[in-house]
Parts: C-alpha cells; sequence; structure tokens
C-alpha cells in the first residue's frame, strides 16, 4: 500500500489525477476523493505503525522469556565445519565437489574456513 501512496503523492505534486476504476470513492480531481484517499493513506500508516509496535513488543517479550531470535550459531565443532576443512586440506577435491558432498553453498564453504580453529 505504501508503493501506492507514494505513486499517488507524485502523482498529485505533478498535477496529475488519480481516478480508481473498481473504487468509486477514490478521485483524487476531486475534494471529496483527495479526502477519501488521504484519509485510506493515514489508516494504512497507522495499521503499518501499529503491526511494527506490535513486533516489536512480541520481540521485546521473548528475549524477557530468554528467548533469543534466529537461526543457532554453526560452531567451530560443528562435524560439517570439520569435514568442509578436512576435505579442503586433503587438495585432492576442488571446491564444487565438496560443497556439492556437503550440500552447502559456496559462501557457507568460505564461511567455514574462515572460522578459527
Amino acid at each position: 500500500m505504501s508503493h501506492l501512496i507514494n505513486l499517488i503523492e507524485s502523482l498529485i505534486e505533478k498535477k496529475i489525477g488519480f481516478k480508481s476504476i473498481q473504487d468509486g470513492a477514490i478521485d483524487t480531481t476531486t475534494a471529496s476523493g483527495e479526502l477519501m484517499f488521504n484519509i485510506f493513506s493515514a489508516l494504512s500508516q497507522f495499521e503499518r505503525r501499529l503491526i511494527q509496535e506490535r513486533t516489536n513488543a512480541g520481540l521485546a517479550a521473548a528475549r524477557a522469556r530468554g528467548r533469543n531470535g534466529g537461526r543457532p550459531k554453526t560452531g567451530i565443532n560443528n562435524p560439517k565445519v570439520q569435514m568442509a576443512k578436512q576435505m579442503h586440506l586433503n587438495n585432492s577435491l576442488s571446491v564444487e565437489s565438496i560443497c556439492e558432498s556437503l550440500a552447502i553453498s559456496r559462501a557457507t564453504f568460505y564461511r567455514y574456513l574462515a572460522m578459527e580453529s
């Protein structure tokens, strides 16, 4: 909805009117239509802020209970990390084949190699 709001506001600045074919109440070329559009815009922004506040409150409540979001960190002792490092040290396999055999991406492979032992 914010993209539509930005588009309409830029059109209004250029003195271009907007009339919705489907919703007869939105016609920025009239005073009442512009009022309706501004009301919808304000309600949309209000709803977006409410969602942000609820999300932040939920995250804060979870942190207070000792819960942290996100994926668990992969440590140096992870068997996949150890295997990737060992396979790389052997110099017998290409990076592509190591990534394929461990089912990891190239970026993950290099992140594993960068981990301190």
